[in-house]
C-alpha cells in the first residue's frame, strides 16, 4: 500500500505520528500476524465471494463480500462537484473483502467489555494483551437501540483497535478501509453506486429516518435497505463511516493503493453520509473531516481517546485485504501514533 504524505496541506495540529513503533505493541502485532498465518495454513481454500464469520465463543456474526481489484476515477467532476471532491484522479486498487454491514453494537460491545465476549471463561493471550476502551461516562447509543443497530460515537483510534481485537479473535486480518477503497466499494462498478431516484431504496437519510421519539431522525437496523450490486448494505446513509486516511486535498496524480498516513489527531476522513444528511450529503464522493467538536459532551480532560460523544451519526466497517501485509504495515494500520487529543 502506498503511503501518501500530507505535504500539500497544513494539519490542524502539528504533532507528528510516532516514528519509532512501541516494542510491546509491535510484539503483539507480530504474534497476531503469526496467528493469522497459521490459521490460513489450516484453511483449505481462499474465502468465497461472500462468506460469514462468527466471533469465537459468541453468537455474533457478520458478513464479508469480495470487492474485485480494479481501477476507477476517484472524486467528482463537473459543476456540482464540491472543491474537496476534486480533482478526479485515477486510482488502482488490489482486491479485498469488506464487511457487508456496518459494525453493530452486538460486536462492538464484545470489544468494550471482555465479560460479554466470554473472555473470562475462554482466556486468550493474544486478546488479553490488547488495549480496550475505558468505561464510558455516557450510554453511548444515546437510547437509539443496540441489538442489530450500528455502533456509533467511537474515535478512529477505537475503530482501529477494534480491528486489531477482531483480527486476534478470528485469525483474519482486518483494518479500516482507505478512502480510495471505501469510495470504490461504494460505487460498486458504477458512477454513483445506485440508480437514479433509488436513494430511498438503499439509504436512511434525513427524509426517511425519523422514528417516534427521534423527530430529527436516527439510525436504523442494519440491512433493512437494499444492498448494492456488490452485496454491501448502508454504504450510503444510516451512519457515516471512518476511513484509515488523514483528511487531505486530492492531487491529480494517479496512485496505486493510496493511503494518506496520519500525522495529527485531526482531521481524519469520514465517508457515506448518515441519517441526518440530505440527498446532497449522501453520495459516494462526499468527504467529511473529523473535528474536536465531536467530543464536546465528553466530561474528561483531556478528552477520551475512545469516544466521540457528539458524533451520534458516526460508525465504521472493516476490510480484509486479499494479501496479508507486513508486520510493519499492520502496526501502522492499528497504531497511527496520533490518538492523544490535545483538547
Amino acid at each position: 500500500m502506498a503511503l501518501v504524505t500530507m505535504a500539500e496541506t497544513a494539519p490542524l495540529f502539528t504533532r507528528q505520528a510516532d516514528k519509532t513503533p512501541d516494542p510491546k505493541e509491535m510484539a503483539a502485532v507480530r504474534r497476531i500476524r503469526t496467528h493469522i498465518e497459521e490459521r490460513a495454513k489450516r484453511t483449505a481454500s481462499a474465502p468465497s465471494a461472500v462468506y460469514n464469520v462468527t466471533i469465537p465463543n459468541t453468537t455474533v456474526a457478520y458478513g464479508m463480500a469480495r470487492v474485485p481489484a480494479g481501477e476507477y476515477q476517484m472524486g467528482a467532476a463537473g459543476s456540482g462537484a464540491r472543491p474537496e471532491e476534486q480533482p478526479q484522479h485515477k486510482v488502482r486498487l488490489d482486491a479485498f473483502w469488506m464487511q457487508t454491514h456496518e459494525v453493530t453494537w452486538d460486536a462492538y460491545l464484545l470489544f468494550m467489555f471482555a465479560d460479554q465476549a466470554r473472555e473470562l471463561e475462554h482466556p486468550d493471550a493474544l486478546v488479553d494483551a490488547l488495549s480496550r476502551p475505558t468505561a464510558p461516562h455516557l450510554e453511548m447509543s444515546f437510547g437509539r437501540g443496540t441489538n442489530g443497530y450500528p455502533a456509533i460515537s467511537m474515535t478512529q483510534h477505537a475503530a482501529n483497535k477494534f480491528a486489531q481485537w477482531l483480527s486476534a479473535k478470528t485469525g483474519e486480518y482486518y483494518r479500516l478501509p482507505t478512502e480510495a477503497e471505501w469510495e470504490y466499494a461504494c460505487r460498486a462498478g458504477t458512477a454513483t453506486g445506485i440508480g437514479p431516484g433509488q436513494l430511498g431504496d438503499h439509504a436512511w437519510f434525513v427524509k426517511n429516518s425519523a422514528l417516534p421519539g427521534f423527530t430529527d431522525g436516527t439510525y436504523h437496523m442494519i440491512g433493512t435497505k437494499k444492498p448494492s450490486s456488490w452485496g454491501l448494505y448502508d454504504m450510503l446513509g444510516n451512519v457515516m463511516e471512518w476511513t484509515l486516511d488523514q483528511y487531505a486535498p486530492y492531487t491529480a496524480a494517479p496512485t496505486e493503493n493510496p493511503w494518506v498516513k496520519s500525522t495529527a489527531p485531526y482531521p481524519h476522513a469520514v465517508r457515506g453520509g448518515s441519517w441526518h444528511n440530505d440527498e446532497a450529503g449522501v453520495r459516494c464522493t462526499v468527504r467529511l473531516p473529523s473535528d474536536p467538536s465531536w467530543k464536546r459532551q465528553d466530561p474528561q480532560l483531556p478528552k477520551s481517546i475512545w469516544y466521540m460523544t457528539d458524533a451520534q451519526w458516526l460508525g465504521f466497517r472493516l476490510v480484509r485485504p486479499a494479501t496479508l501485509p507486513s508486520v510493519e504495515e499492520m502496526y501502522r494500520a492499528w497504531n497511527n501514533g496520533v490518538a492523544l487529543d490535545p483538547y
